[in-house]
């Protein structure tokens, strides 16, 4: 008792996402996105446990894009319809036919129409004429030549019910398969329609069986069931697949299967099963709580699919399917062709066609194959919440961080289990999105609350500092929290601003997305690079970031960290342009400013926001020192403070300068290598640098043409192509400026900079 009482305040935190559970599964507060996770869980899990095996029962005689180029457009005629029913009964010995498609318009042939234009009132009157005239009208009365084709044989038409305000009906409906009467006056949630588009009265006659082939589509657009029985005017109509299903089976009755009363079904009013009686037998075909039935998809569809096999409505017409090749089969005529608005989206294709859908039924029902949700899918998921929910709330709360990663870890799998073994045992479709994001949710609660009232100082070093500066010194911050806060101080930092070069123009040529590709994956790359050298990240500034060393963590070595870090993001850099390049993608530059001094650090900002940032000169000067590596066509410029604090490195002076707003000159370098890795080509080419720029301030120029020459063929004796060539040409122009001015004695060999 005493362990519950301590732990009280987090189990009742963890209780929370079973109270709102619960409240969505009651539909007291539902939660539309946990529906689409139950359909993509659905989905995913149809998908990984279809048989994807051919079903030879069931063929499909496809109206494609070939039919329509050979035979003609759609609607064709009905003497080809005849013709196609005539090969597939007498010449194939098909077993049963549906037709997936509708003849809601009568079919008057153009002949015969051109004959009655012929006939007038005089020819009419001669002897034997009238006779003759119905004779030929009676052959080519199309629609009557595809009526006498379907009588008294196993053929079933189809229909497509709609909801329409005016309640608009065209052709002749079949005889229903159930009264209202049957239903003994429960509240069944039918798919209700208002009108329907039938067949021509002819054809219905001739081929009294029909069903609808209107498919469920849910929220999403996605096919995921068919309504096998639907309502129109208190009357009951089945599905093309139902109704074919009852051809092959002898047409059995149709009555209402009424669930028995169950501790967990969610109301008794509804039906469970549809049930076929015939000869005192019975067949429970399972229905969901609108009378619909989940499509049992076997593949992935379409004509090369793999679930049914496809033959060409062209090929047939023609006599190019040997004899007897169907025979025995099922067959459905339907369309993959895109213009004829049949193709469907399902969980298993974007382009179903819905001719498939409907074959998918039929084979499911042959084999007992129907998945369904039961009735009482929201009771179980009820008991499933409480228990799961329970153990988590009562237990979380005792046991350690990995202890309890591994307790839910148990749960989710036991959830996921159950859910996955009455799915593939017993064919039930039970909710499972509601169960793990509760079970994910409190355990998310329940870590959370224990890291922010457990672990209140590393929480604050973390919320402190943790956007600033790496993991690593977060947990040297931890060990000792009083000695770090935001509060304002000078200390002797190294500053850094590094600029992309090119982002302009890029941003130009560039869609937005991919702009915002290339930055977020170049500045992740040096990010992680600052980061890994114990920098901490200042901001980001467009295509620029700041960052700085020695705070909050003090670091002796700060100006050597930030150095090594330069050299490794121009190097990052190069690796990035490599693989740019290999892909068509821009090439990109970067330029970096270093500078160590005196910096104010800490939290700064206004009253709405602050960041943990340096100002000060020696910031500006970081600043300066960035712009001007463009100028000397090197990625990195640091100023003389910096050089001297990484004594490790080996440098190359690139000038002095007096930049906007100093009055004294700096002198800045660049970065070469570290001392140990420094060839002795390069130190030897460094000694003639150092003696032209003695020649340079002293104003002796035709010894710097000595120098310069010099300079130049040691670059070719290398075949050195690096960013020197540009400062050596750089210089090269600024002699043969200044030869041409008088000696001036004043001058300190410093170049003055007045833009920033």
């Amino acid at each position: 008792m005493h362990i519950l009482t301590k732990h009280w305040p987090r189990i009742l935190v963890t209780l929370i996402p079973l109270v709102l559970a619960l409240a969505h599964t009651a539909g007291i507060m539902p939660i539309s996105v946990l529906q689409r996770l139950d359909d993509i869980i659905y989905d995913t899990r149809l998908r990984a446990t279809m048989p994807k095996t051919l079903d030879d029962r069931i063929v499909i005689i496809d109206i494609d894009e070939k039919s329509l180029a050979e035979v003609g457009r759609w609607p064709w005629g009905r003497n080809k319809m005849a013709a196609m029913v005539d090969e597939l009964f007498d010449r194939q010995k098909i077993t049963v036919l549906g037709f997936d498609v509708l003849f809601a318009e009568s079919d008057e042939s153009s002949g015969l129409k051109r004959l009655r234009q012929l006939a007038s009132d005089e020819l009419k009157d001669q002897a034997g004429f009238r006779e003759k005239l119905s004779q030929i009208e009676a052959s080519l009365d199309y629609d009557n030549l595809f009526a006498r084709s379907l009588e008294k044989r196993a053929v079933v038409l189809s229909y497509y019910m709609t909801s329409d305000r005016g309640g608009r009906v065209n052709g002749v409906l079949p005889q229903p398969v159930m009264q209202k009467a049957q239903l003994q006056s429960r509240p069944i949630r039918f798919f209700t329609w208002s009108g329907y588009s039938a067949n021509i009265d002819s054809l219905a006659k001739a081929a009294p069986m029909a069903g609808s082939i209107n498919p469920v589509i849910d929220t999403d657009g996605v096919v995921r069931a068919i309504p096998l029985i639907s309502e129109y005017k208190n009357q009951y109509y089945e599905s093309l697949s139902l109704a074919m299903f009852r051809v092959l089976t002898g047409l059995p009755k149709v009555e209402p299967g009424f669930p028995q009363e169950r501790f967990l079904s969610r109301n008794y009013q509804g039906l469970e099963s549809i049930l076929l009686k015939q000869d005192g037998k019975s067949l429970a075909i399972p229905v969901d709580d609108r009378v619909a039935a989940l499509v049992p998809f076997r593949g992935l569809g379409n004509v090369n699919g793999g679930s049914f096999k496809y033959y060409s409505a062209a090929d047939l017409l023609a006599g190019r399917i040997p004899p007897n090749s169907l025979s025995g089969k099922i067959v459905l005529v339907g369309t993959t062709a895109p213009g004829l608005l049949d193709l469907r989206v399902t969980p298993v294709g974007e382009t179903y066609p819905g001719v498939e859908v409907h074959a998918n039924v039929i084979s499911g029902l042959l084999d007992g194959r129907l998945a369904v949700k039961p009735d009482y899918a929201v009771g179980y998921e009820v008991i499933v919440l409480v228990f799961a929910g329970l153990i988590l709330a009562f237990c979380l709360p005792m046991l350690s961080a990995p202890k309890a990663v591994a307790l839910s870890l148990a749960v989710i799998s036991a959830l996921v289990g159950l859910n996955f073994w009455l799915y593939l045992g017993a064919g039930l479709v039970l909710p499972l999105a509601t169960a793990l994001v509760m079970a994910l949710t409190a355990f998310a609660l329940n870590m959370s609350y224990g890291y922010f009232v457990e672990s209140k100082s590393k929480r604050q070093i973390a919320n402190l500092f943790g956007t600033y500066v790496p993991p690593e010194l977060v947990d040297e911050m931890v060990k000792d929290p009083d000695s770090y806060n935001m509060k304002a101080a000078s200390k002797e930092l190294t500053v850094m601003f590094c600029d992309m070069r090119g982002f302009t123009k890029m941003s130009e040529t560039m869609e937005p997305t991919q702009l915002q590709g290339l930055l977020n994956d170049v500045f992740s790359r040096l990010t992680n690079v600052i980061r890994n050298n114990r920098g901490t990240i200042d901001k980001y500034m467009g295509d620029c970031v700041m960052a700085f060393w020695g705070a909050p963590v003090d670091s002796p070595d700060h100006a050597a960290l930030a150095v090594k870090t330069a050299l490794e993001m121009s190097a990052a850099i190069r690796t990035i342009n490599d693989e740019y390049r290999a892909k068509g993608m821009p090439q990109i530059g970067i330029g970096i400013g270093l500078n160590t001094g005196a910096m104010c650090v800490g939290d700064m900002g206004s009253s709405i926001r602050k960041s943990y940032t340096v100002i000060g000169d020696a910031v500006n000067l970081g600043s300066r020192l960035e712009g001007l590596s463009k100028t000397y066509g090197v990625d990195i410029v640091v100023s003389e403070s910096t050089k001297k604090l990484a004594p490790d490195f080996a440098w190359q002076e690139l000038d002095k300068v007096r930049v906007k707003g100093k009055d004294v000159a700096v002198t800045i370098y660049v970065p070469l290598a570290s001392q140990e890795r420094l060839p002795k080509t390069l130190t030897d080419e460094l000694k003639l640098w150092n003696t032209f720029l003695k020649s340079y301030r002293s104003q002796d120029w035709e010894q710097c043409d000595v120098q310069m020459l010099n300079l130049e063929r040691s670059q070719a004796s290398k075949n050195d192509k690096s960013e020197k060539k540009y400062l050596y040409q750089l210089y090269s122009e600024r002699v043969a400026s200044m030869r041409q001015l008088p000696f001036d004695p004043s001058w300190d060999g410093a170049t003055n900079f007045e833009t920033k």
